[in-house]
């Protein structure tokens, strides 16, 4: 299973500053916690088992750009 890294969101640096915005004031454990908040989220929203297995290869492997 090939996991897509290439930038594919609309207005990629939007969103970064958006996920940056959202971590303003917390601290490391609260954004920690606000991470894995998210990345739970998004798991579920894919759903799709060999798409969630590749993609944490990819981040292990520094390939999430």
């Amino acid at each position: 299973m090939t996991v897509m890294t290439d930038p594919n969101i609309p207005d990629p640096d939007g969103f970064y500053a958006e996920l940056l915005g959202a971590h303003d004031g917390l601290s490391d454990d609260e954004s920690a916690a606000l991470n894995a908040r998210l990345i739970l989220i998004l798991a579920n929203h894919i759903g799709d088992r060999a798409v969630l297995t590749a993609a944490l290869a990819a981040a292990s492997k520094g390939d999430a750009r």
